[in-house]
């Protein structure tokens, strides 16, 4: 079953981890949308840099540090996904305990693991 996934810390490029997971996101046939610093597109994935209304996303997962997540706080949480994935590095106390208030699931986990398990 695709879960659309937002992909928020977006990058161009290829040796970025957030740019694998957009392609292998695809390669499992989920439905991707993306934000990042620069415009362009990532396996038919256009990466917007300004913060779009989306509407129906299950997964966000993420590719900043914790320090730029702050300003993206409100926007995610208004978004009402189903669960975020704070993937390595990205790990947040501060923003996990507000999605904790919200009732909003989260994990700290790889989104690449996941795919590759099938735990995604």
């Amino acid at each position: 079953m695709s879960k659309k996934t937002l992909v928020i810390g977006a990058s161009l490029n290829t040796q970025r981890y957030s740019n694998i997971a957009i392609k292998r996101l695809r390669s499992y046939n989920h439905e991707v949308v993306a934000f990042g610093l620069r415009k362009g597109e990532v396996s038919g994935v256009e990466i917007d840099i300004s913060l779009m209304p989306y509407t129906d996303i299950d997964t966000v997962t993420l590719y900043l540090n914790p320090q730029r997540q702050v300003e993206y706080y409100d926007y995610i949480i208004k978004l009402k996904p189903q669960r975020i994935i704070f993937n390595p590095g990205t790990e947040n106390s501060e923003f996990q305990n507000l999605l904790k208030q919200e009732g909003i699931y989260f994990e700290e986990a790889c989104t690449l693991v996941l795919l590759s398990t099938n735990q995604y």
